[in-house]
């Protein structure tokens, strides 16, 4: 389905899904709604990636899932953002968020209270209080 608009040659694209997302290919023969939460993440992921996007954006990709897959996750999209696609996201698990983060804004009441690199944003002393947990 993500591939629909690629003019491409469209097994290529999979192919390159396949090796981003390696459960995905041992996966393929079921149905989306047999895969586990973080597995459906990483279908949903793949899908908008099919387009050759220049920018990804991604809505809490890690919502729901276990810590493990939370990290996998995380891993999956360091490697996007070594393709150089500039990824922006919403995301709850700030700390592991802001750890790859380029840039990061923090949000109180929908208002943006803080921006900085994620660097600054994880060592400020006032932010690891409030919503870092210390």
């Amino acid at each position: 389905m993500g591939a629909f608009l690629n003019e491409d040659n469209i097994q290529t694209q999979i192919e390159k899904m396949f090796d981003l997302f390696p459960i995905i290919k041992e996966k393929r023969k079921q149905t989306a709604g047999e895969l586990s939460g973080g597995q459906r993440q990483q279908v949903a992921i793949a899908r908008a990636l099919m387009t050759n996007p220049t920018v990804l954006m991604l809505d809490e990709p890690t919502a729901g899932v276990s810590p493990v897959i939370m990290d996998e996750i995380f891993q999956h999209i360091l490697n996007i953002k070594k393709q150089n696609i500039a990824i922006l996201m919403v995301e709850q698990n700030a700390r592991q968020a802001l750890e790859i983060s380029d840039r990061g804004y923090i949000l109180v009441t929908g208002k943006n209270a803080y921006e900085g690199d994620g660097d600054y944003l994880l060592n400020d002393k006032e932010i690891r209080k409030s919503f870092l947990g210390g």
